[in-house]
């Protein structure tokens, strides 16, 4: 599941607004030109000059604070080149989007979570295709394999933007460096951890997979990460795609040895209980007890860091931080699993495509991120502009080129394999149902 808008702790917020305010030089945005525009401060975006009193739709899930520190960071482009961004973000997003779409109210442009979507409106002639310029920008500051999840038939729609990285291990530095316990590196240094930790009366794992109607996509991302380490991407590949079943014996071995881990008495379920309890633990407090002691590591996303209570200090001395989900085969490389959003056009008015292609600029990508909390792949991105550890630690891997990315698989799939099946097949799985069946299941769904 891709999931990029979680609720900021306040003293996380109280310190990406400081910054928001004093990134904001130029103004405040608005339908009316600065009297900047002209000015050095402006320089940057004379390119996109023209447009003045123009008007762009967005529409997005990304709502509350992050959705001011979204709207903060191209106010300045505003201000310079006299765009209004009229900005509207929304819970109900996903469900909204197709209906507005097909009804005949599009927005101007939307940032879509799933490669899924994208490929459903371009399939239906309702994307339009990327400018010359968006398209040149988009190729030069992205890795292809971002590039690919949002083409469609050879044509490229969606320009990726915000990202975040699911490979991670979240863990307690303090507690790690009291118990003399070492950041493993390979699989067998993950299990030989886990039982020397499980050994000394700790459960090393804790776990929750609950979310409301989506219950099950935390495990869903478990077996994603497996299969990438186990059989690579082309595997992953075919899987996502139904090139080979969803109960091919590839398939099985890698779910089987995620559950090494989460059907394991002795590991898991730190701070809450058995095995079972998995499925009836909110994903959001999953990982807290990593910071009381009752569990070691939490496997989840980097967007985890604002699950942690009020005054946690997240950094590599601090009371949490993550390592990178270490690698089971090493010639499968150094594979990430993440997720992002991608921004596509219903419009192609000039003013439209001016939008879409700052979006995709060095100039945007960087004002972003010095309002904290958010990460892209974009390579124009210098990490000097990024405060969080845990962000640098995530531009880092995104920016790595000796690493293979690869999208949430779940948002890949049909929906009603990716959120559907496959989320529910996995609690039956963590409630003690057998892998076979589980994916035998899960494979006589995928629609024909």
């Amino acid at each position: 599941m891709a999931v990029f808008t979680r609720p900021r702790q306040a003293f996380v917020i109280a310190g990406v607004l400081g910054l928001a305010f004093s990134a904001t030089a130029c103004g405040t945005g608005g339908d009316k030109k600065s009297s900047n525009a002209g000015s050095a401060e402006c320089a940057a975006y004379d390119k996109y000059e023209g447009h003045d009193g123009k008007k762009v739709s967005i529409y997005a899930s990304i709502r509350d604070a992050e959705a001011d520190l979204l709207e903060r960071s191209w106010s300045q482009f505003t201000d310079c080149t006299g765009i209004e961004i009229a900005y509207e973000g929304s819970g109900e997003f996903e469900a909204q989007l197709p209906v507005r779409v097909d009804g005949g109210n599009a927005p101007d442009i939307a940032f879509v979570p799933q490669p899924g979507l994208v490929k459903r409106f371009a399939d239906a002639g309702k994307l339009k295709s990327l400018s010359a310029d968006t398209k040149a920008l988009a190729e030069q500051n992205m890795p292809a394999d971002w590039l690919k999840y949002g083409t469609v038939n050879g044509t490229l729609y969606g320009v990726p933007l915000g990202a975040n990285v699911k490979s991670f291990v979240w863990y307690s530095p303090k507690t790690f460096k009291e118990k003399g316990w070492e950041v493993p590196t390979t699989w067998d240094q993950l299990i030989a951890l886990s039982d020397k930790i499980a050994a000394s009366g700790t459960k090393p794992w804790c776990v929750g997979v609950e979310s409301g109607d989506a219950t099950g996509w935390p495990a869903t991302d478990w077996i994603e990460d497996v299969i990438l380490r186990t059989q690579g991407p082309e595997v992953y590949d075919q899987w996502t795609t139904h090139g080979i079943p969803f109960n091919d014996p590839k398939i099985v071995d890698a779910v089987d040895r995620a559950g090494s881990i989460l059907k394991n008495e002795k590991y898991v379920n730190g701070g809450f209980g058995g095995v079972k309890s998995i499925t009836t633990t909110s994903f959001q407090e999953a990982g807290v007890p990593v910071t009381t002691g009752k569990c070691a590591m939490h496997r989840q996303a980097s967007f985890y860091a604002n699950q942690f209570p009020e005054g946690t200090k997240v950094a590599e001395d601090g009371d949490a931080f993550a390592f990178y989900f270490p690698a089971i085969d090493p010639a499968k490389g150094k594979p990430v699993l993440g997720a992002g959003e991608f921004v596509v056009a219903y419009a192609d008015r000039p003013e439209v495509q001016a939008v879409q292609t700052y979006l995709a600029s060095a100039e945007y990508v960087n004002s972003r991120a010095k309002l904290g909390n958010w990460v892209t792949a974009n390579n124009k991105l210098d990490i000097a502009n990024v405060a969080s550890p845990i962000d640098k630690l995530s531009v880092q891997i995104l920016q790595d080129k000796t690493g293979t990315f690869r999208f949430d698989g779940s948002d890949l799939m049909p929906a009603a394999v990716g959120a559907g099946t496959f989320w529910k097949g996995m609690v039956e799985w963590l409630n003690g149902k057998q892998t076979g069946p589980v994916l035998q299941g899960i494979e006589s769904s995928w629609p024909k």
